[in-house]
C-alpha cells in the first residue's frame, strides 16, 4: 500500500519569499501549500496532515512563534514537525525561543538551496517512513482483529458442535452421551468419598397412546411438554437426561437419603401426570400421560452398569405394579 503523498505547508507574509520558496521546492516529491499568515496557516493545518511546515518568524499580527505553539499544544497536530525560517537564527534568544514554541530546526535567511532540500527530504523521508509503519500498523491490526474473529467464531462453532453432540435436538435436554458422562463423574466423586446421589429412570405411561391418536407432531409436543416439567422441579445441580422416544433419567444431586429420593420423584410423577394442551397449527390437542419411576440410591462401590440396571429394573417393576408411580430399589 502506498503511503498518502506528503504535504508541505509554507508560512510567510512576504509573496516574494512564497515565489522563492516555491521555486527552491519544485524538485520535492510532495505537494506545496502556502499561507500568508499565522492565521491562514493554522486554518490550513486544521484541514490537512502536513508532513513539514516552513515556517516563518516574523510575520504581523499572529508570529511564527504563536503558530508554532498552538500546533505542538493541538493533539491531532502536535508531532506535525516545524522549521522555522529566519534571518535571526544567529540568535541565540530566539533560537531558544523557537525549540520551547515547538520548533525542530532552523533554517537561516537568506536561503541556501543545498541546506533546504536537504532538511526537506530528511523531514520527507521520515513522514513516509512513518506513513508505512502505520500502515503496516494498521494492517496488522485488522489481521489480528480478524484472527481474534476466527478464533471467536471457531469457538463457538465447537460449542455448537458440541452441544449437538452432547444433547437431545428436540428437548434441548442432555442425551445418553452426556448423561453417561455426568453419571460417571458423580460416581467417581461419590467413591472418592463425595456427596450422595439419587439415579431416577423415567418411561411415559401412555405416550404411544398419544402419538398414535394424534400423530407425531403431537408426540412431539408432547415430549417437549414433558422435558419442561421434568426440568423446572429439579434443582440446578441435577441433571435431566432424554435416553430416547418416551424414556427420561435424572441425576438427582445431594439427596441424603431414600425417602428424600423417593419424595423427590414422586414430585416428578404428579408433574408428568398433569394435564396437556398441545398445540399443533391451529390445533389445540388435549393429553394425559403418566410416568413410572424407578430410583435408586447410590452405595460406595457402584460403578455405572449397576446403578443404571438396578434403576432401570425399579422403573419396569413400576410399570408392572400398574404404572404412574414410583418405586424405590
Amino acid at each position: 500500500m502506498n503511503p498518502i503523498r506528503p504535504k508541505i505547508l509554507v508560512v510567510d507574509d512576504t509573496p516574494a519569499n512564497l515565489v522563492a520558496m516555491r521555486r527552491l521546492l519544485a524538485r520535492a516529491d510532495a505537494d506545496i501549500f502556502e499561507a500568508s499568515s499565522g492565521n491562514e496557516a493554522l486554518a490550513l493545518c486544521l484541514d490537512h496532515q502536513f508532513a513539514l511546515v516552513l515556517l516563518d518568524v516574523n510575520m504581523p499580527e499572529m508570529d511564527g512563534f504563536e503558530v508554532a505553539e498552538f500546533i505542538s499544544e493541538n493533539d491531532h497536530l502536535n508531532e506535525t514537525p516545524i522549521i522555522f525560517v529566519t534571518a535571526a537564527y544567529a540568535d541565540d534568544v530566539n533560537r531558544i525561543k523557537g525549540y520551547t514554541a515547538g520548533a525542530v530546526d532552523y533554517i537561516a535567511k537568506p536561503i541556501n538551496d543545498v541546506i533546504l532540500q536537504s532538511k526537506v527530504n530528511i523531514f520527507l523521508e521520515l513522514y513516509r517512513a512513518r506513513a508505512l509503519l502505520q500502515s503496516a500498523l494498521d494492517e496488522l491490526s485488522t489481521r489480528n482483529e480478524q484472527l481474534t474473529n476466527e478464533v471467536a467464531e471457531r469457538t463457538r462453532m465447537e460449542q455448537l458442535v458440541r452441544h449437538q453432540a452432547t444433547h437431545d435436538a428436540l428437548t434441548g435436554l442432555p442425551n445418553r452421551l452426556l448423561f453417561r458422562e455426568r453419571l460417571e463423574g458423580a460416581i467417581t466423586l461419590g467413591n472418592g468419598g463425595g456427596a450422595t446421589f439419587a439415579l431416577a429412570y423415567i418411561d411415559i405411561d401412555g405416550f404411544k397412546g398419544v402419538n398414535d391418536a394424534s400423530g407425531h407432531a403431537a408426540g412431539d409436543e408432547l415430549l417437549k411438554a414433558i422435558a419442561l416439567r421434568i426440568d423446572a422441579r429439579t434443582r440446578g445441580t441435577d441433571t435431566v437426561a432424554r435416553l430416547g422416544g418416551d424414556e427420561f433419567a435424572v441425576l438427582l444431586h445431594d439427596t441424603a437419603d431414600a425417602a428424600g429420593a423417593l419424595t423427590r420423584c414422586q414430585a416428578l410423577c404428579d408433574a408428568v401426570a398433569e394435564p396437556y394442551t398441545l398445540t399443533i397449527g391451529d390445533i389445540r390437542v388435549p393429553a394425559r400421560v403418566g410416568a413410572s419411576i424407578g430410583v435408586t440410591m447410590f452405595h460406595h462401590g457402584m460403578a455405572y452398569d449397576e446403578i443404571v440396571a438396578i434403576a432401570d429394573g425399579a422403573m419396569y417393576e413400576a410399570k408392572r405394579s400398574g404404572k404412574n408411580r414410583c418405586v424405590l430399589a
